[in-house]
């Protein structure tokens, strides 16, 4: 029940931090292009997290076959779909974003039940079916542009490879910590988008990096989002089962929405607390069982 408590804990923080990075990634990608923010936050993170191994002392040795494990991890979810995601972010709305990654759940449960055999209960897909209801509920306030197809084929690979990433992530022995995992899989992305940056980092307008939304968003992206949300994450994982973990995901959208309401003075409407009611009912069905 401990572990319950704590890897739902995780995992719910994990979501409502990226709540708040859709707007912030609309932001700074006016300035700085996708792969190369992507580059950028992965940086600041990896420094972030080696900062912290140093202090707590961890230990970087890895067996090779567990280390492709994680290598794998780092091309499926911290490449392809970080990348995928900035993109669609970029070519369509917060809202699309909101609508489309909320599917990973559902993936995550299938996901679950193809590769680790997890048992796939009708209240299971009955709580994920609630969930997205809630979702949809909750985004469906605002107008939604359905007409952005390129930024909704990049978010729908962000969420089915996002969702592949987390099951996947189950496959690594415990007896590594989370800290170990995410910088091992931040620095795999890093070296593999560093070819495709570097003779694109000149290009970017250095009068505008020196704006505080700039640099701060890219920090933000970097600390908070990133090296905090994947760390988290990653943990609150390693203590629930992927397709239950999945269901916490639906505190993302959940939580933008509110901070748009409480920061930016964006309306809600009756449906936002309906949806609301749906998403934890959702979430605490899978917790019970």
């Amino acid at each position: 029940m401990k572990n319950t408590g704590l890897g739902s804990l995780y995992l719910a923080l994990a979501a409502s931090i990226w709540g708040g990075m859709y707007v912030v990634v609309k932001v700074v990608v006016a300035v700085i292009p996708p792969i190369e923010l992507v580059w950028m936050r992965y940086c600041v993170a990896f420094i972030t997290l080696l900062i912290i191994s140093i202090f707590t002392r961890q230990s970087w040795r890895m067996r090779k076959r567990d280390f492709l494990r994680v290598a794998l991890i780092g091309i499926i979810g911290n490449t392809i779909s970080i990348v995928t995601q900035e993109f669609g972010t970029m070519f369509s709305s917060a809202q699309m974003g909101a609508i489309i990654t909320s599917s990973t759940p559902a993936f995550m449960v299938v996901f679950s039940w193809m590769l680790l055999k997890e048992r796939l209960s009708l209240k299971k897909v009955f709580s994920v079916c609630l969930a997205t209801t809630g979702v949809l509920l909750i985004v469906g306030n605002g107008h939604v542009n359905l007409s952005s197809q390129k930024g909704g084929v990049f978010l729908l690979i962000a969420a089915l490879t996002w969702a592949l990433m987390s099951v996947l992530i189950k496959r690594v022995p415990k007896n590594y910590s989370s800290i170990e995992v995410t910088n091992y899989s931040i620095l795999v992305a890093i070296i593999i988008l560093t070819p495709f940056v570097l003779g694109q980092l000149h290009e970017i307008d250095s009068a505008q990096l020196t704006r505080p939304t700039i640099w701060g968003g890219v920090l933000y992206l970097g600390v908070v989002s990133t090296a905090c949300g994947f760390l988290l994450w990653n943990r609150g994982l390693q203590l629930l089962n992927a397709s239950t973990g999945g269901l916490f995901f639906f505190f993302q959208p959940l939580m933008g929405t509110f901070l748009g309401w409480l920061l930016l003075g964006e309306s809600i409407g009756g449906t936002f607390w309906i949806g609301t009611t749906l998403v934890l009912v959702g979430v605490l069905l899978v917790i019970r069982e």
